[in-house]
């Protein structure tokens, strides 16, 4: 646009030269010899506007030349600008692998602190921002916290996004997808998520079910199990020997097999299978002797309790020892504050 201007107002200020010298300085020819060459007689106005013109064409190179460069220039920032943008939409959906390289200065200074971060945008922000590609990512983050499903395959994220796993979390608990559903397509899925699932499939699964997922198992999942055996509404018939085997797929401290044995107590678990069922795991592994000793005492099974105290060290169970002395001197306490 300039320089389309530039060249109307240099062709008419050409034309206003050449036609003043013709009109009112000479309207004579003239030949000259340009490097020994003669050249043709012309109008000695024609002559004066030849270098005019000749710099009006380098003029207009020079400005072309720069407007390219401003041009190509402009064209790196307003590349940088889109990059910028996909990286703060990367950032709003936590995507873990970003890599952006950004051609300006200032833009790469953004890029760089957007790469390494994460951005958690605030609820009212939607509509707010004047970008349809935010804008939209913005929607998708509300609707998954408000607990709706969104369609996020176009982002390419991996299953253990967050958004990902919230919003496969929203697709459970809508019935869109069910637990047996879940747990035998876990490769799809968040670990972390079939195992939350898990919880909820073994407070009516069966127990061939609940050995299939067995790999999906918690604590907390473990816990709900145990309360179901022999209970009044779901329950559960489960051999010792299937509970051992779910026991050693958790990492069970003492504290665990205390808390195992309490389950039980308060459960339907006949005394005598729970008393072997900690018999057999204390010869097993030795963190569950206290949950063991616990069980005899709970079950007020003095005897062999004293045995396996009487040929303890000295500074073995003492806690355990405490309860026998207390028991012995006529001071009934509860074995449970001891432990």
């Amino acid at each position: 646009m300039y320089i389309k201007r530039y060249t109307i107002a240099a062709l008419v200020w050409i034309g206003l030269v050449g036609w003043y010298v013709y009109a009112y300085v000479t309207q004579e020819s003239i030949s000259i010899d340009l490097f020994g060459i003669p050249m043709p007689s012309l109008s000695i106005a024609l002559w004066v506007i030849i270098p005019i013109f000749i710099l009006y064409l380098a003029s207009v190179a020079h400005m072309t030349f720069y407007s390219m460069i401003g041009n190509f220039r402009l064209r790196k920032y307003e590349k940088d600008y889109e990059k910028l943008i996909n990286a703060v939409v990367d950032a709003y959906l936590g995507k873990k692998e970003r890599n952006y390289s950004f051609k300006t200065d200032r833009y790469r200074l953004l890029g760089t602190l957007l790469q390494n971060s994460i951005i958690y945008p605030t609820d009212n922000m939607i509509g707010k921002i004047d970008d349809e590609k935010i804008n939209t990512v913005l929607k998708v983050i509300q609707d998954i916290k408000n607990g709706e499903v969104a369609d996020l395959k176009s982002y390419n994220l991996p299953s253990d996004n967050e958004l990902v796993i919230q919003n496969e979390r929203n697709r459970y608990k809508k019935d869109q997808i069910n637990a047996e559903s879940l747990l035998s397509n876990c490769t799809k899925y968040d670990d972390s998520l079939c195992k939350e699932v898990y919880v909820d499939y073994v407070k009516t699964a069966s127990l061939n079910g609940i050995k299939k997922y067995k790999g999906f198992l918690t604590k907390e999942a473990l816990h709900i199990i145990l309360s179901r055996i022999n209970a009044d509404e779901n329950t559960l018939e489960i051999s010792n020997e299937e509970l051992i085997d779910l026991f050693k797929k958790s990492d069970l401290s003492k504290k665990d097999y205390i808390e195992i044995s309490s389950i039980l107590s308060k459960g339907g678990m006949i005394p005598e299978q729970r008393m072997r069922l900690f018999e057999i795991l204390s010869d097993e592994d030795e963190d569950a002797m206290d949950a063991y000793l616990y069980t005899l005492y709970d079950l007020e099974m003095i005897a062999p309790a004293n045995a396996i105290l009487d040929n303890s060290q000295p500074n073995e169970y003492q806690n355990f020892k405490a309860y026998r002395a207390l028991k012995e001197c006529g001071k009934n306490f509860s074995i449970d504050m001891f432990i």
